[in-house]
């Protein structure tokens, strides 16, 4: 089979198409003919020489959409024909590949295979990061910051489907335009307006209940400044910066929470519990189309070098994904 490795530590050129054999599903697996695959930041990461978890394939990719192909043993909740997404650990960026069962969600009707592939990421992360980490309620309000990304819409969605207020920010009119038609309380162009600002005005200065951000650095202090008595902020990642000067004072003052996760280091366990969850919660959102994935661009898995120039350069609007022809 296809499929797309790391050469070599580098920029988007060290991306290579490799022949490999089709893997074997092992007991609780699944083999999925891929359709399609997610690409996420984290696979930017490993591209540049961030170590993988041990064991873990070099080809990279932690989604895809599909059809199941074969099975292990011990697998009873997918059957050969299935439409699955899927949660990797690797290998997405390929013909065929392998996943956990546990760690697979039924594609709803109505949603297409390449629209499916953008989902598993941001619906682990958004519903584990946002609704657990977060607590968010309906009646809420939260401020999403890289709200025009794959996760940052999926999480606004998600966040107004379960009765939140949404104020989101985005950098540029095209981006700011995308989240007034997805109908947020607020969205504003990090570039020319005040996140603060606009969260007190919106809030009649109470500040949101929680905010989830991927920046870090100099974010942080503005959030917490944004936040209202007993928020919790939720970090995602720190593109601007992982190191902080935290006011402790301030924290105690409003009673804030500052809490954060990853992803991919989590347990079989946990992954699994997490895909109950979502199964139960996020799907019905999107087989109802209150959630819906927003697509920027689908690209040939032979391309898979312009689709990581068009996320180093924060230039999608939604998902973009890798389209894998058989």
């Amino acid at each position: 089979m296809i499929a797309v490795i790391a050469r070599e530590p580098g920029g988007p050129e060290v991306l290579q198409l490799v022949q490999r054999p089709v893997p074997s599903p092992q007991p609780g697996e699944v083999l999925i003919r891929v359709a399609a695959a997610g690409v996420n930041r984290p696979d930017l990461m490993q591209r540049s020489g961030l170590p993988t978890p041990p064991g873990v394939t070099d080809v990279l990719g932690l989604e895809a959409a599909g059809i199941v192909v074969a099975r292990g043993c011990d697998v009873d909740e997918f059957a050969v024909g299935d439409r699955v997404m899927a949660l990797l650990n690797g290998g997405g960026y390929a013909e065929y590949c392998v996943a956990e069962a546990a760690h697979c969600l039924p594609v709803p009707v109505g949603v297409s295979l390449h629209h499916a592939a953008g989902i598993p990421e941001a619906a682990f992360t958004v519903w584990h990061h946002l609704f657990e980490l977060g607590r968010l309620r309906s009646g809420d309000s939260v401020l999403i910051h890289g709200a025009a990304s794959g996760v940052g819409s999926f999480a606004v969605q998600c966040a107004q489907a379960a009765g939140a207020r949404v104020i989101a920010t985005a950098g540029g009119p095209q981006k700011v335009a995308m989240l007034q038609a997805l109908g947020v309380w607020r969205a504003l162009d990090r570039h020319t307006e005040d996140f603060v600002r606009v969260v007190q005005d919106c809030t009649e200065d109470r500040g949101v209940d929680v905010v989830l951000d991927n920046v870090g650095g100099p974010y942080v202090a503005r959030n917490l400044a944004a936040l209202a008595m007993g928020g919790r902020h939720v970090s995602l990642s720190f593109l601007q910066g992982a190191h902080i000067e935290l006011d402790l004072g301030l924290l105690m003052r409003k009673s804030l929470s500052l809490t954060s996760s990853s992803l991919r280091p989590k347990s079989h366990a946990e992954k699994a519990r997490l895909a109950v969850c979502i199964r139960s919660r996020v799907l019905p959102w999107l087989a109802s189309g209150l959630v819906s994935p927003q697509l920027h661009a689908q690209i040939p898995l032979a391309q898979a070098a312009e689709a990581h120039r068009l996320l180093e350069a924060n230039a999608n609007v939604g998902k973009v994904v890798l389209s894998v022809a058989h």
